[in-house]
């Protein structure tokens, strides 16, 4: 069975994308991120949306070239740059017919019981009323003691919180490498066995400016989510759609066995 055809089977999925995916010159692959979406929801999928972009989007409108390093600016840029975002997935999402719902957490509200509790029922109201929840850290209110540190980790917690049992996490990234991409003679690894450590692959950190995550946080977000039971797909974004027509793109981590 191809990666695609289990992602079409899934009861619930979390499909996580990166800064740089979505912002800039990639937002034109929102609407296409999108279609791939819709037809899973389409075929009975309970979707969840897990994005960054927040700060990359709001950016440009607050004048300035690059990401700020300040917390200040980069909470005003992620309050601009949510509505926007948001905004623009649901420009896409009414052409299918589905609305967004549009979920901001912080770390805090994993750590804490009630908070968590809140999340997850709201989340699952959603899913039953069928909303496609839309989730980002919330940037504008999150201090750098509290921040997830980047979206791989929130979408693994997620994942974990309403029990998915596939996760998808998209970047600019085709699949985990032997070493980084560029390496000369770096493999691709399709397959990741259930506990295996990875021991000897070299693995890289984020090679955009806008993003906060590299392979590194991808693999332990990848971990997190296994050990409850989660498969993992980590792939390109604009290679989302060809693995849904069961193309073979790539790295699969096994979820950790469950008990009959």
């Amino acid at each position: 069975m191809s990666v695609g055809t289990e992602l079409h089977a899934a009861r619930r999925l979390v499909v996580k994308v990166g800064s740089s995916s979505v912002s800039g010159d990639n937002a034109a692959q929102i609407p296409t991120l999108v279609s791939s979406l819709a037809r899973l929801h389409s075929a009975g999928v309970e979707v969840i949306l897990v994005s960054s972009g927040a700060i990359a989007t709001g950016v440009p409108f607050l004048n300035l070239e690059q990401r700020p390093d300040d917390l200040a600016t980069q909470q005003a840029a992620a309050a601009v740059g949510q509505n926007i975002l948001v905004n623009r997935y649901q420009r896409a999402l009414g052409s299918h017919e589905i609305i967004a719902g549009q979920v901001l957490l912080t770390a805090h509200d994993m750590e804490n019981p009630t908070h968590r509790g809140n999340a997850k029922r709201a989340l699952e109201r959603l899913l039953q009323l069928g909303i496609l929840p839309i989730i980002n850290e919330n940037d504008t209110v999150a201090t750098h003691e509290i921040r997830f540190g980047d979206n791989d980790r929130l979408a693994a917690l997620v994942a974990r919180l309403v029990g998915a049992d596939r996760l998808v996490l998209l970047s600019d990234v085709d699949a985990l490498y032997t070493a980084p991409p560029a390496t000369a003679g770096a493999k691709r690894i399709a397959h990741v066995p259930y506990g295996d450590r990875l021991e000897g692959i070299e693995i890289g950190e984020a090679r955009s400016g806008w993003g906060t995550g590299g392979a590194a946080t991808k693999v332990e977000a990848a971990r997190l989510a296994a050990e409850a039971g989660t498969t993992v797909l980590l792939t390109e974004t604009r290679l989302f759609s060809r693995v849904l027509d069961g193309e073979d793109h790539g790295t699969r981590f096994d979820g950790a066995p469950q008990a009959v």
